[in-house]
């Protein structure tokens, strides 16, 4: 290629002195490679000089020469763009390019990330210190509300009911860590056997028992403000013991390792308020969103075991403990959302129910009716639901429900097993999921209402039986 550039520039400058030119490459005596250039001069037929040519001719190849030599230096400094330099500067410089570019990549996504654990981080830091305020908020209402209630020197029927735990007010906000939950999302095809619009609204001549037909808009009555109150559990007693009435209500955040605490609240208001009459220490943590107040008593499944136990809440203490025998626990058969829902508690006209599954059963739902004293167990049905299948479930007039889906904004209640009959069968009832994460639903026979637990929210859903 040099004796190609040699041979351009010589034409350029020699102009049209020469008819013929020749460009020839061999090694010198000391083994480099040197080019001869050969014009014939078109009038001199022999060198006029014994140097060895003209002066004119000599000058002018010496600059051409000089100047090849700088072009070629160029070449090699800038990488060599030209035949010599394309081969290693072209296969180099993409590569470094390329590689250049990923590590810049690579170091702008560490930067993105270190800036979302910053905000996350911070996040959580406000959400505790609110924590933190609204705990000591709600020791001072307690302390209020005892002093109102019941001034110094006089004593009354409502002071024991008031006075909280030793340790109560000295809370600490428990270290918050998020129970593994399964997104499996079950929906199962059924027919729209009702319609809302057609069944009205619920009404004095439903009073008794009868079968599920209609379950209408939820209604809000609470929220929960920081990340423990995502999933819970809140109930009223359907037939309270003295001093409780059935305004009383109750309430437990269940998004933790350790829960054990158990809100009361005089009427729903205050629940909607958040500021708690008193707040029970459990001497066990809770499990799950299972749980139920019924007849002075909260029962919940103690953490990590096959247990139900009985909390009395004006003792405070555990009065009654019985195992479920081969019951799944802590994420073995939950309900579809996961968040290990092994074992749910409800209570409907008949009495106090456990919902679980066996490995005999092969995760399908069974039913055990309870004695609320002994925890004895009366008497088992075995249904043919599974229970990962369905999102929830409740039961209304010894008739167990399930829900098809706890995301799904147009669920449906989609089956039915009656325990008088041994029968199951498919429905189609409308359940509107508002929030979308469902993770507690229990019926209250007192108020004929279905209580849920929707993603931070606490709400109510009307019902309607059919006549008996």
């Amino acid at each position: 290629m040099l004796g190609a550039w040699l041979l351009l520039w010589g034409s350029v400058a020699l102009g049209g002195r020469a008819d013929t030119a020749f460009l020839r490459r061999a090694h010198d005596g000391s083994g480099h490679c040197t080019y001869s250039f050969t014009v014939a001069s078109p009038v001199e037929a022999a060198c006029p000089e014994a140097a060895g040519g003209a002066p004119e001719l000599r000058a002018e190849l010496a600059a051409l020469a000089a100047r090849l030599s700088r072009l070629e230096s160029r070449e090699r400094a800038a990488g060599g763009s030209g035949p010599r330099g394309a081969e290693p500067g072209g296969a180099r410089d993409p590569q470094r390019a390329a590689a250049a570019s990923r590590l810049e990549a690579a170091y702008a996504e560490l930067l993105r990330a270190k800036s979302r654990l910053e905000e996350e981080k911070g996040r959580l830091e406000r959400e505790k210190e609110e924590l933190g305020r609204r705990l000591e908020s709600s020791a001072q209402e307690i302390s209020r509300l005892r002093a109102a209630r019941c001034p110094p020197g006089r004593e009354g029927p409502g002071r024991d009911a008031l006075r909280a735990p030793a340790k109560a007010p000295r809370w600490e906000p428990q270290p918050l860590s998020f129970q593994e939950l399964q997104s499996e999302r079950t929906e199962v095809p059924v027919s729209r056997l009702l319609e809302e619009t057609a069944l009205g609204r619920p009404g004095k001549e439903d009073a008794g028992c009868g079968q599920l037909v209609w379950v209408g808009e939820p209604v809000v009555l609470g929220r929960a403000d920081s990340i423990a109150g995502k999933y819970g559990v809140w109930m009223k007693d359907p037939e309270p013991v003295p001093p409780f009435t059935r305004d009383n209500t109750w309430r437990v955040d269940t998004v933790g390792t350790e829960v054990r605490q158990l809100f009361q609240y005089e009427e729903a208001e205050q629940l909607a308020r958040g500021y708690p009459a008193k707040v029970h220490i459990l001497p066990r943590p809770l499990e799950s969103t299972g749980a139920v107040i019924y007849r002075g008593g909260l029962f919940f499944q103690p953490r990590q075991s096959r247990s139900v136990a009985r909390y009395d809440l004006r003792g405070e203490t555990i009065t009654a403990e019985r195992e479920i025998p081969g019951a799944g626990y802590h994420g073995q058969y939950p309900y579809s959302w996961g968040g290990y829902t092994d074992i749910d508690l409800a209570v409907d006209e008949t009495g106090l129910w456990v919902i679980y599954s066996t490995e005999k059963a092969r995760g399908a739902i069974v039913l055990s009716k309870l004695d609320p004293e002994t925890l004895e167990i009366r008497r088992t049905w075995e249904t043919n639901i599974r229970k990962r299948g369905v999102a929830n479930s409740f039961l209304i007039c010894g008739t167990l429900y399930t829900v098809s889906s706890y995301s799904a904004p147009n669920a449906t209640v989609n089956f039915a097993y009656d325990t008088a009959t041994g029968t199951s069968r498919a429905l189609g009832i409308p359940f509107e999921n508002r929030f979308r994460y469902l993770s507690m639903l229990d019926y209250n026979p007192a108020e004929r209402r279905l209580f849920a637990w929707d993603s931070f929210n606490m709400v109510t859903y009307p019902v309607r039986l059919s006549r008996a």
